[in-house]
């Protein structure tokens, strides 16, 4: 592999949210930064820079990561859904989206982003996930403003509404 210099922009192609794209990045952009500012998916929020409060995960070829953490060059031929992702058709909320609107699970709204990403991750792998493991897997995610119980109500609302159209698809 040939060596780089730190200003050259290498072109780095994946697919985001279903579709193939392409961003010129050097060797230390983070994931973050393609996004946002290459891509211009802002809805991927940088919180703290340490992959320690959540709000920039998205989902990597089917796993939750911290964008904050991934170099963009190391997507190069992955797929990639943020949050915009999440949206069954332009304009609409998805079923997890409403459930927080709802429910109130968001106030300032940074934190959410990542929180969805790892629901909808975790509700497509584990539709009956019970409560405790829906804590698990929000525990990787800081909430400053709204408080964990209306994030968990909307969280506990959004797999019943899932798992009862699963169930009426099932018996159509």
């Amino acid at each position: 592999m040939p060596k780089l210099t730190k200003a050259e922009r290498r072109p780095v192609r994946f697919t985001l949210n279903g579709r193939p794209v392409e961003a010129l990045a050097e060797p230390r952009t983070l994931l973050t930064d393609v996004l946002r500012h290459g891509l211009g998916a802002t809805g991927t929020h940088v919180g703290c820079e340490h992959g320690v409060c959540g709000a920039c995960t998205v989902e990597i070829d089917g796993e939750p990561v911290r964008a904050c953490l991934v170099l963009a060059g190391q997507i190069d031929g992955q797929e990639v859904r943020t949050v915009e992702g999440l949206e069954p058709q332009a304009g609409t909320l998805s079923v997890l989206q409403d459930a927080f609107r709802r429910h109130h699970g968001l106030q300032c709204g940074f934190c959410t982003a990542g929180i969805l990403v790892t629901l909808d991750l975790l509700f497509r792998n584990r539709p009956d996930a019970d409560e405790a493991e829906i804590r698990d897997h929000l525990s990787g995610h800081l909430c400053r403003c709204t408080g964990y119980t209306p994030i968990m109500r909307a969280a506990l609302d959004a797999r019943d509404r899932l798992n009862q159209a699963r169930r009426e698809v099932t018996h159509a």
